[in-house]
């Protein structure tokens, strides 16, 4: 134990002092099985939100939308593809490179695919809300209420997450490590 309280492991000669006894392959596979549980959250309701965009087009109220509603429509069909592309490729990912000797890696990319699908599933969710609204309303209220969600779903989602993570982010380098270690710590 280091004078902090802090575990340290020598693992192949190399000193990790990251709070945790665990070697840069154990906490691969620790951050591996964190982003899993994640990504099942995120995956299920991207499922269900894309099972009902493909049903919309096939709903006989489709034929009267205006052309303004269908493009919306097209365009909220396609960020949901990409939103399922970009949460589900880290299994992919993974699944291709298993056995390679390569997870940390992995799930530095997974974790980046992630953050992507995240952000993509932010606009697809702007983006059915807002047909959902104009359709509902036929007024220029949607948009303020789609606006208002916007913000909702950026503060929950991105805001103050970000907010807690530069607030818990150690100013101090510790012993022995330099800015490229410490800013890829907890990724």
């Amino acid at each position: 134990m280091s004078s902090g309280g802090v575990s340290e492991r020598r693992d192949s000669g190399r000193l990790l002092d990251n709070g945790r006894a665990e070697t840069e392959e154990e906490r691969a596979d620790r951050r591996w099985t964190e982003l899993l549980q994640e990504l099942r959250v995120a995956q299920t309701g991207v499922q269900i939100l894309f099972g009902f965009l493909l049903a919309v087009v096939f709903q006989p109220r489709f034929t009267t939308l205006s052309d303004i509603d269908r493009g919306i429509y097209v365009v909220t069909v396609l960020l949901g593809s990409a939103t399922v592309a970009a949460l589900i490729g880290p299994v992919s990912y993974h699944r291709l490179l298993t056995g390679r000797r390569v997870k940390p890696q992995t799930v530095m990319w997974a974790s980046r695919a992630t953050v992507m699908g995240l952000g993509l599933l932010f606009c697809t969710m702007c983006s059915a809300l807002l047909l959902i609204m104009r359709v509902a309303l036929h007024n220029s209220l949607a948009l303020w209420l789609v606006g208002a969600m916007a913000l909702w779903f950026f503060v929950c989602w991105f805001v103050i997450p970000l907010r807690a993570r530069a607030r818990s982010a150690d100013p101090q380098p510790q012993e022995g490590e330099g800015l490229a270690e410490r800013s890829g710590r907890d990724r």
